[in-house]
């Protein structure tokens, strides 16, 4: 007997449900991922004063002015100053232990005034808006210990504001000239 050999079928897959399979997945890892979002700089503003009212006075003695140039050149109180001692004026300024005439009158009076001009390098900025919020974080996790024993981040809301009305933070970003 004679067997006649049949031809086999070649094997497929069944393509039909890969589109299903291919959305679902796309839909799952866009539902399941994050995307980092550039937050910027994190700053409470004052409230908008009132245009019928003229702004309050202030004493030159209680305005500490930093100037940045575009060559990255930092001038306080129209000193040129080191990146590495900005913090520590700062504090000095703010603090005024000996009462000098120079300084603030006091923690609550003093405003820091930061300006820069149009072309200075955006690493420079930066880096004197971390001195300027580290000598107030630095005070007031001074304040939090000798008031509290504790850090200031370990404060609760009560005894941060405390903290926060003895080392108000006062910053002003000055607007760059117009050239």
């Amino acid at each position: 007997m004679l067997l006649k050999k049949r031809e086999r079928e070649s094997a497929e897959i069944n393509g039909s449900s890969m589109a299903d399979i291919a959305f679902l997945l796309l839909i799952f890892f866009l539902v399941t991922t994050t995307i980092n979002v550039d937050t910027g700089i994190g700053m409470v503003l004052p409230p908008p004063l009132d245009p019928t009212e003229e702004p309050p006075p202030v004493r030159e003695r209680n305005l500490m002015k930093i100037l940045v140039n575009e060559t990255g050149l930092i001038m306080m109180d129209e000193e040129p100053t080191p990146i590495t001692e900005v913090q520590s004026k700062l504090i000095e300024f703010i603090k005024n232990p000996e009462a000098s005439e120079e300084l603030a009158i006091s923690p609550q009076a003093a405003i820091v005034s930061l300006k820069t001009v149009r072309q200075t390098p955006y690493r420079i900025y930066i880096d004197m808006l971390d001195e300027v919020i580290g000598a107030y974080a630095f005070l007031r996790n001074e304040a939090a210990n000798q008031n509290f024993s504790r850090d200031y981040s370990q404060l609760n809301k009560d005894q941060k504001e405390v903290v926060d009305d003895i080392y108000p933070k006062k910053i002003s970003i000055a607007e760059p000239d117009p050239e």
